[in-house]
């Protein structure tokens, strides 16, 4: 039998269901340390922990190991690269915490309008205040959500009794998916433009770090709230300290820099805190240790792997190849502009990539969205097109063509409701090296998408790129590699720079309406 160690208090329902498999021999312990557990149980084969670490020593004391579970979402926890140095899958359970989290929204955006928590402690010591806590109904009020994924999409459905209008935010969410789903699609300034409450849904990464700024807050209604049980680095505290007052924008928090007792950086600007609660029910550790369970007998008896989010590259491909999809979608998405919504992504892989195809895919779409880890597995990438109402085409290639190893990626964005916008990109590996090879109608870029990117398309004519070089000159801002090819009919061109820092947008606006460009965009790659 395969012994599963639970060093955790996990629902009971996860030893319950492996004992019931009868392949298991579980042994839950959440007393003791999870060093001292992995010395007296060496022959562990799956680990589930929660929000214990498991680093290095904890993998090599326990050298049977080959499955890790998380119950729960993230696993920022767990040495997945060391993990994966020595065999061993790492899994998580996305979704089973969703409910919980959406429910603390609601339930932070009523105690706020109600003054629950203050009129509490005044009523308890013998006041009565009553006039002092006037307060305000959420019926009939406008929230927005930002990001609107599994939670997002629960928040809206949970707020459906109050017949608020919702407004969501979401560049891989479909139009007619978010109507489904009783919201509007809008942008980020929208958003913080007409809405009484704003709830942020976003991962934490490098392109949505401090993305909740002061030019938004400036955009807020006064006395608009913002709810925050998603990562707190999304948010820039310094930027709301700075407008907080004057707006009057009320603050609800459940997430910081780092989970532990100690002093907190908002604790002068967050009006309700509480210590990371959203995952905290019962129902919520029931679910995750129900999904434990059951993926791991998945992972054992079918050989199911979809949640697995250390996945090394297959046998036969090079990984060069897998950068290189997920170089070739982010720069359809660069391209494109972070508040486009995609309709549609079309592939094509050359030569013996084609076989491949269902890994490159996950690459492809973890580069168009957030919301999406590039280290889950296919099966998990065509459920997530299919919930945000993105359709995805595969095309058969022709050989014929002479592309050798190379991929296209086309993305297909709405414009408005009548237009659409197409952006194709294909490239490959040279000597090692990732190239972009064809935007659009510009082909034989041969254009390594590495450092920061920027691209004008405007209309052909002398002494274009000199007013580009000379504007980016004044920015301090040096020129490293360069293309400037022209479609077809000669009639545009393309300006395609790499940069030695990133371009700030109000530089590549500048340059954009002093040469009359067509298009300009910035990406980092």
């Amino acid at each position: 039998m395969k012994k599963v160690l639970i060093p955790t208090k996990l629902d009971a329902v996860a030893r319950e269901t492996l004992n019931a498999h009868g392949g298991y021999n579980v042994v839950q312990d959440d007393s003791s340390d999870l060093g001292t557990l992995a010395s007296q149980h060496s022959d562990t084969y799956a680990l589930f922990v929660r929000s214990e670490k498991v680093t290095p020593e904890i993998i090599d004391a326990l050298p049977s190991l080959k499955v890790v579970i998380r119950a729960g979402a993230g696993f920022n926890t767990i040495d997945t690269k060391y993990a994966r140095s020595k065999g061993i899958d790492v899994m998580n359970t996305p979704g089973a915490n969703a409910n919980a989290v959406a429910e603390e929204v609601v339930a932070l955006m009523l105690a706020d309008a109600r003054h629950v928590i203050p009129s509490d402690a005044s009523t308890r010591s013998g006041k009565w205040e009553k006039k002092n806590f006037m307060g305000k109904e959420v019926t009939g009020k406008t929230v927005g959500i930002v990001g609107f994924g599994a939670i997002g999409q629960l928040v809206a459905k949970r707020l459906s009794g109050f017949e608020v209008k919702v407004l969501a935010f979401d560049p891989f969410l479909s139009d007619e998916r978010a109507h489904d789903l009783g919201a509007a699609s809008a942008s980020l300034e929208e958003i913080f433009e007409q809405c009484d409450y704003i709830s942020l849904h976003m991962p934490e990464n490098d392109e949505t770090r401090g993305i909740i700024n002061k030019s938004l807050f400036a955009r807020m209604i006064n006395g608009a709230t913002i709810i925050n049980c998603a990562r707190a680095g999304i948010l820039n505290e310094d930027d709301l300290r700075e407008l907080k007052a004057d707006k009057g924008i009320r603050f609800l928090n459940d997430v910081y820099a780092k989970d532990a007792a100690g002093d907190k950086s908002i604790a002068d600007i967050a009006d309700i805190m509480l210590p990371h609660l959203g995952a905290s029910t019962s129902e919520a550790n029931y679910n995750a240790a129900l999904r434990s369970a059951t993926q791991l007998m998945g992972y054992d008896d079918k050989g199911i792997a979809s949640f697995v989010v250390n996945r090394d590259v297959p046998e036969g491909l090079d990984k060069a190849y897998s950068e290189l999809a997920f170089a070739l979608a982010h720069t359809c998405r660069g391209i494109a502009g972070g508040n486009k919504k995609i309709k549609l992504i079309e592939t094509s892989f050359y030569g013996d990539l084609a076989k491949f195809a269902d890994w490159l895919l996950v690459q492809v779409v973890a580069a168009l969205s957030d919301d999406f880890d590039r280290t889950l597995g296919y099966d998990a990438a065509l459920d997530y097109l299919k919930e945000m109402g993105v359709e995805y085409f595969n095309r058969e290639t022709d050989t014929s063509k002479g592309y050798g190893n190379s991929i296209t990626v086309d993305v297909t964005t709405s414009v408005d409701s009548a237009h659409f916008q197409r952006i194709s990109v294909r490239g490959t590996v040279a000597e090692g090296n990732m190239m972009i090879s064809r935007i659009n109608d510009f082909d034989k870029l041969y254009f390594e998408p590495t450092g920061t990117a920027v691209f004008f398309i405007y209309k052909d004519r002398p002494g274009v790129i000199g007013q580009i070089g000379n504007a980016l000159a004044d920015a301090g801002i040096n020129i490293d590699d360069m293309r400037n090819p022209h479609d077809p009919s000669c009639e545009f061109s393309l300006a395609l720079l790499r940069t030695s820092e990133k371009v700030d947008c109000n530089v590549t606006d500048a340059i954009a309406a002093n040469i009359e460009a067509l298009h300009a965009s910035c990406v980092s790659f």
